[in-house]
């Protein structure tokens, strides 16, 4: 790994480990489709969910994200955008619980709705901007060679996060063989979508500055 050393990385792995555990908009997603849609449109989230969090990661190598962290505008505007589009998806939420025809969708164009939901989740969220402006960077070794260390801690944090996303999609999928009733899919569709609006609730206030 060059200039990082394996105690560096096993600290950054730690950490990552640790704030992908903390609740938030990915998880309160993740775990709506599985749950409501089965686990194969809860793959194909958890693979939107990656690329944004790679591109995120990119961006901050390369020093955009760093320019919307330092501009309260720019922080303000994208964590109010992602806060809507979570306020958005719970309503979609709600108003989609129990439909049957949605469950039956062609796999395709299905996948790709959650694929494509997953990925614009994450490019709204600063959150994620901002770990890789404040909490990265703590763990660069070389300042002569941190635009390859950045891609290397951004390649293991977005696995950590992925293998966390997958777990949580197996077991809210496992569920969704008991909502297969229309009734119980409508409780469990709205139950979730309400838990999707406290999520853009609490992430409005989590990250304001």
């Amino acid at each position: 790994m060059g200039s990082l050393s394996y105690d560096t990385l096993f600290a950054f792995t730690l950490a990552s480990v640790l704030i992908e555990l903390t609740p938030g908009p990915n998880m309160a997603y993740l775990a709506l489709v599985a749950a409501s849609q089965g686990r194969r449109p809860g793959y194909a989230a958890v693979s939107g969910v990656a690329l944004g969090l790679a591109l995120i990661g990119i961006a901050a190598a390369l020093g955009v994200a760093a320019l919307v962290s330092a501009s309260n505008a720019a922080y303000e505007g994208l964590r109010w955008a992602g806060v809507l589009y979570l306020l958005w998806l719970a309503w979609d939420g709600w108003r989609g619980a129990g439909n049957e025809a949605a469950q039956f969708a062609p796999l395709g164009s299905s996948n790709w709705r959650y694929f494509r939901r997953g990925l614009i989740t994450n490019l709204l969220n600063p959150k994620a901007a901002v770990f890789y402006i404040a909490v990265l960077p703590t763990f660069l070794a070389a300042r002569s060679d941190a635009l390859r260390e950045v891609f290397v801690l951004t390649a293991i944090y977005v696995f950590v996060a992925t293998a966390i996303h997958l777990v949580i999609v197996t077991a809210a999928g496992a569920a969704h063989r008991f909502f297969e009733d229309p009734r119980r899919a409508l409780i469990l569709g709205r139950v979730l979508s309400l838990a999707l609006a406290a999520v853009a609730v609490w992430f409005a206030v989590k990250t304001a500055r």
